[in-house]
């Protein structure tokens, strides 16, 4: 048990961010503090069903979170899976849902009872306040601990060290030892730190569990009343985990380890040991003796050929209730004590210590196997806490067994060193019993060849070679001896085992599956306990639960097939104990109701809570119906919860139907988050107790309560380390928060992980997530507050390419965050719905820099669709973002909700999906260009390339693929399947080998599909069109000014990929492909030209520029425009001279509007058929405006220009 921090620790961190500044910090948790006092103060998150009790159409949303257990503090990991059950009813309420998230804390269970018990204790040995020894050989047995929690405390060893580290003073530790006061203590800690946090809880619903709450108290001890009704409580000696300590079984929940650990079967074979009996046992003489086996493969004993012990193991030779004595471990004879075997309960009755060494060589009579006489033999694997310690050994089907018994029979001074003779050994073969199919009948030599084992050492391959052989020996393998001959093994394995139960060849032995510990510290073991228990492996509960789970979403097949094979094994579960803190059950009171059994419905607590506790979480103040705990009876409850009959009842009835309808209205539960630990136990038991409870109407009917969902999870990690106080590597809930801020935890939260995968916490990620949501919060306020200089163009006919592009951005982020969230796809919504549109909000201030600017009117569609998208993960800063809105929106005569919490889910608009698909066409192409020019940069630096830097380039476009190319994607369109995709390479090359027109270019044919195949899993079906629906050129040339700019280049040119004269780019230029060429020098003739400014007082001056060979007016108005550097809406004017060599001598008069005097003419933008071309060094212009049909004009080296 770790308690946590109450806040007066420092927190161990490793990223240098730590010790920065926090201003930024303590702006954001200022911003949380404000908010967080505004909901509570409009109690935002209180919600009660309507008085009509009829449901919206938009319906109702109720989440719920497996109530944290109140020994401590609550820590990342609890926080990890309860933002699953934040992010989702944020994002239900956005959709318009009546939502309600309500949150309760655990009480029941032995631990706080545990850790008060070993307060008193620690007082009692060593006085108050205590002092410890120092020397562990004087601590009394009892009060030591070897346990988690001490792993978890590094040297602490007792119960008061840990409080005292949590910044506790004696005094306040002294009243640990009574266990209410963690009832007390805890509960307030959680709800604060919660709060902190920002959750949407409505904590008037809030309760502890134990007898400690009358009003909890009172349901549960109702809902075990109607499971006992209907036969689902029965009362019978049980194998269960049980700890000796504590005298009562150890449920999931009062284990420090071994959670989830179940009971597993054995049949222990009964091995005679034939007189004479060796010296250490001659007092043994005329008993009936025998080494007991344990084996899980009763159905193996027919090919039985020597028994195994291990030499310096520990034995026990003790004698059982029916006077036979067994020879075991003294662990296993432990769990036998528990389970019938002795006299007396608990007792084992030694008669001997022996080692295996001293049993070694010993004659046996074992059951079923050809063998008269089989020999006790060593072997160096057997492990003391596992089964009794000793084995029987089939080397016919045990890949163990073969290796070990071959290396006795080879190795002669092996069996000298342990006294084995030969006739022990020798003559001992594998027995043929088991065949199987296509394999072997005798597996064991068959895997040990096939992995090559050598001896009884190659581990790793003897478990490779077991896995193999007990599988197929399972499924495949029948039996080719005995009474079963010919039936499967997986038929034949129980009746084998039945026979020699029967015959008293066999006893039926358990112990726990792995070692579990207490919280007592004590070794667990299995035993046949009175117990009441829930009959889980009914089989028509079972059958209801699987009904149950078929209608049940839980977000990944993994959790469907955890819940499955969880049923297909799950048999009675103990829900009674002695000891800890609970429920008394109400008709034997001598025992308390477990943690696991008495948080399976209390969901429906929740729908009626608030109505009947006053505020409190331990029902201690008669709540707002004035509904005393003592006058809910089973028959109150049978109302609120059935509809029975009315009851007999002081309380009105119109009382009663305001809590039967908060149950109507709220139940079923839409959605239940856990981790995935959870599932083996209690998430199926949930399943279980909803069908038992509410068998009718099944999910056929809106009256059906059983559960809508469940969400799992994995474990959470810290910087990609397991979370470990012992290594620091810990965190909990309110340390985060101070650290990194609540959103800040939030966001790092939702991006950590969303599979059953472990998620990763990462602090430096952490970090960085707040600094952004400062960033933003900054950018905002400064482009509300420039708005009215900004460009504003509401009328969306009047958008450039670019607005087009951003707002369907906007438009299609909205659309893909609203599937990521209905999926519970956290990581997926920040990707889309916040990185995503980050990204398109910066690509758009760059593609608009010098281009007016961006639009306000989009600016603000943005920052309202982010907040909204982004407000069930970050609701403290989506929440101020929205109140800086407000003003804007009351501006424009916009009515919103004066809360984000109030707001709806944004409405998807306009998507143009051809000009998303030319900017992502754009985008690639910008960074395979840039990759090629940081590689020829590479180059340039081991002198492999010319050393000056490229300032020009080439790209070359294919218009359509060659004829072979489009032939294989016509195939591949006829072969594609929409809901499977493209067959296996291995069908495709047989469909691509019978097209004749291929042959010539099979060597090829394979790679073509294979980027095809890669270009479908990014792009979709539109991969496998043999055109672009759009014109390549045309979208370059469109960014060209960006493209430029970004690659650092003077000039590009386009060409025809048919025009390259390497043939490599010719055959590698494809559609949506295009190849560039980067250049030092210009690819062209070209002549440098003067352009001066005519205009008097302008910042433009003048500027030298090339005009290159086939340059048209608009590419000579684009570039004077780049070299002058003009941004925004400004227009450049540029006039040529009519006489190019007096005409520069001359100051020209221009008048205002006009493009030309009787000295000068304007180049008209927008002439395809004007260009200009470079002969002898000397620049000539064609063009037919001005030039009289084709004529060419000499245009000299100086021109003049305007800007407007």
């Amino acid at each position: 048990m770790w308690l946590g921090s109450l806040g007066r620790r420092a927190v161990r961190f490793t990223s240098n961010a730590m010790t920065q500044s926090t201003a930024k910090l303590d702006f954001l948790r200022k911003i949380e503090k404000n908010i967080q006092e505004k909901w509570e103060k409009e109690g935002t998150f209180q919600v009660d069903a309507p008085e009509s009790g009829a449901r919206s159409s938009e319906g109702k949303y109720f989440v719920t979170f497996p109530f944290p257990y109140m020994n401590g503090r609550l820590h990342l990991g609890h926080t990890f899976t309860l933002s699953k059950c934040e992010f989702a009813i944020g994002y239900e309420r956005l959709k318009g849902k009546h939502c309600l998230f309500p949150f309760g804390l655990h009480c029941t269970g032995m631990p706080i009872r545990a850790c008060a018990d070993k307060l008193t204790n620690e007082m009692k040995d060593f006085g108050y306040p205590p002092v410890f020894p120092e020397d562990e050989d004087d601590i009394p047995k009892e009060a030591k601990v070897h346990s988690k929690v001490a792993a978890k405390t590094g040297l602490i060893k007792y119960q008061w060290q840990i409080m005292k580290s949590l910044g506790l003073s004696d005094e306040d530790i002294k009243e640990f030892a009574d266990p209410q006061h963690w009832l007390n203590f805890f509960p307030d800690l959680a709800i604060n730190d919660l709060k902190a946090f920002g959750v949407k809880v409505d904590w008037r619903r809030s309760f502890i569990t134990t007898d400690a709450n009358p009003y909890f108290d009172s349901f549960v001890k109702w809902h075990f009343y109607t499971l006992k009704e209907r036969g689902k409580v029965k009362f019978g000696k049980r194998h269960t985990i049980f700890s000796p300590k504590d005298n009562q079984p150890c449920m999931d929940h009062d284990r420090q380890t071994g959670e989830g650990v179940g009971c597993q079967e054995y049949t222990l074979i009964k091995m005679k040991v034939l007189e004479p009996f060796p010296e250490k046992l001659k007092s043994l003489s005329g008993k009936s003796l025998f080494l007991v086996a344990a084996t899980l493969r009763p159905e193996t004993m027919y090919g039985q050929t020597n028994c195994w012990v291990h030499p310096d193991i520990k034995y026990i030779v003790f004698e059982v209730a029916s006077g036979e004595v067994y020879v075991s471990t003294s662990q296993s004879a432990r769990n036998m004590a528990y389970q019938g075997f002795m006299k007396k309960e608990g007792q084992v009755e030694v008669l001997m210590e022996v080692t295996g060494q001293d049993i070694m060589g010993l004659p046996l009579k074992a059951p079923l196997t050809s063998y008269d006489v089989v020999y006790t033999l060593p072997m160096l694997t057997i492990k003391e806490d596992k089964g009794t310690g000793v084995v029987t050994s089939v080397p016919s089907d045990s890949p163990d067994d073969y290796a070990a018994l071959r290396d006795l029979q080879r190795k002669k001074a092996f069996r000298e060193k342990y006294g084995i003779k030969d006739e022990m050994v020798l003559p001992f073969e594998p027995v043929s019993i088991i065949d199987i199919p296509g394999y072997s009948n005798l597996s064991a030599e068959k895997a040990c060849e096939e992995f090559k084992v050598q001896s009884q050492n190659d581990k790793d391959k003897l478990a490779l070679a077991k896995e193999t052989t007990y599988l197929k020996g399972f499924y495949d393998g029948v039996l080719t001896v005995g009474e079963f001959k010919g039936e499967k093994i997986q038929n034949a394995k129980k009746k084998v085992q039945k026979v020699m139960v029967d015959s008293e060849e066999a006893v039926l032995y358990q112990e726990p599956e792995q070692k579990v510990i207490s919280r007592s510290n004590d070794l667990c073991v299995v035993a046949l306990c009175d117990q009441w228990y829930l009959d889980y492996g009914n089989e028509d509960w079972k059958e209801q639960a699987r009904t149950v789970l078929k209608g049940l979403r839980t977000y990944s097949p993994e959790v469907t097939h955890l819940f499955e094979s969880t049923l297909d094994w799950l048999h009675e579960h103990a829900c009674s104990r002695s000891y800890g803190l609970g429920t008394k059950l109400p008709w034997d009171q001598q025992y308390l109701i477990e943690s696991l059994s008495d948080s399976t419905i209390y969901m429906a607590f929740y729908t009626v809570a608030h109505l009947l506790q006053g505020g409190t979480v331990n029902g201690s103040v008669v709540g707002p119906l004035g509904i005393r705990a003592d006058e809910l009876t089973k028959e109150v409850w049978d109302y609120i919860y059935f509809g029975f009959p009315i009851p007999n009842s002081d309380i009105p009835k119109e009382k009663l139907d305001i809590l039967r309808r908060e149950f109507m209205y709220w139940y079923p539960v839409d959605l239940r988050v856990s981790g995935k630990d959870l599932v083996p136990n209690h998430l199926t038991y949930f399943l279980y107790n909803h069908v038992a409870v509410w068998p009718e109407p099944d999910r056929g009917s809106e009256l059906c309560k059983w559960p809508g969902a469940v969400r799992a999870n994995g474990h959470l990690m810290l910087n990609s380390e397991k979370m470990s106080k012992a290594t620091g590597n810990f965190i909990t809930l309110i340390e985060a928060v101070k650290t990194f801020s609540a959103d800040g935890s939030r966001m790092t939260l939702a991006n950590a992980g969303d599979t059953l995968e472990d998620a990763n916490f990462v602090y430096d990620m952490a970090n960085s997530d707040l600094l952004r949501l400062y960033n933003e919060v900054a950018w905002i306020e400064n482009v509300l507050s420039n708005r009215k200089v900004m460009r504003n163009v509401s009328d969306r006919s009047q958008y450039n390419t670019y607005d087009v592009l951003f707002e369907s951005k906007i438009n299609r982020a909205i659309k893909l965050s609203d599937a990521a969230y209905s999926d519970m796809l956290y990581r997926e919504v920040m990707k889309e719905g916040y990185y995503g549109l980050q990204s398109a909000r910066d690509e758009y201030r760059e593609y608009t820099a010098d281009s007016g600017g961006m639009n306000f009117d989009l600016l603000k569609r943005f920052i309202e669709v982010q907040a909204l998208l982004l407000a069930p993960v970050c609701p403290h800063t989506c929440e101020y973002i929205w109140q800086l809105l407000q003003p804007v929106f009351k501006e424009d005569g916009i009515s919103k909700p004066d809360s984000i919490m109030e707001a709806r889910w944004p409405t998807v608009g306009a998507i143009d999906h051809l000009t998303l698909r030319k900017n992502k066409y754009f985008r690639e192409v910008r960074k395979e260009f840039r990759n090629r020019l940081e590689k020829m940069s590479k180059l340039k630096n081991k002198g492999k390339v010319d050393p000056q830097k490229p300032r020009y380039g080439i790209v070359y476009i294919a218009q359509e693929f060659p004829v072979w190319k489009q032939i294989v994607l016509r195939k591949l369109k006829e072969l594609h399947n929409p809901e499977t995709g493209l067959p296996e390479n291995n069908e495709l090359l047989t469909e691509m080998k019978k097209l004749a027109d291929l042959k010539p270019h099979m060597k090829n044919v394979m790679s073509f599909v294979q980027y095809i195949k890669t270009l479908l899993a990014d792009q979709g079906v539109d991969a496998l069109d043999d055109k672009l629906p759009f014109d390549e050129q045309d979208v370059l040339e469109q960014n060209i000014d960006y493209m430029l700019k970004v690659l650092e280049l003077d000039e590009v040119w386009f060409r025809n990929a048919s025009e390259a004269p390497d043939k490599k780019i010719r055959e590698d230029t494809v559609p949506g492909k295009p190849v560039s060429v980067f250049l030092a020098e210009p690819p062209v003739s070209y002549v440098t030209v003067e352009v001066l400014s005519s205009q008097i007082g302008s910042p433009y001056f003048s500027t030298a520029m090339n005009i290159y060979d086939g340059d048209t007016i608009d590419k000579v108005l684009a570039r004077t425009r780049r070299m002058l550097g003009v941004t925004g809406a400004k227009k450049v004017s540029v006039y040529r001279f009519r006489d190019p060599e007096r005409g520069p001598r001359k100051i020209p008069q221009l008048h205002p509007g006009m493009l030309s005097d009787s000295d000068m003419v304007g180049l008209v933008p927008g002439q395809t058929n004007t260009a200009f071309f470079v002969k002898d060094g000397q620049l000539f212009l064609k063009d037919p405006h001005y030039c009289h049909g084709s004529q060419i004009y000499k245009t000299g080296k100086h021109f003049r220009f305007e800007v407007n």
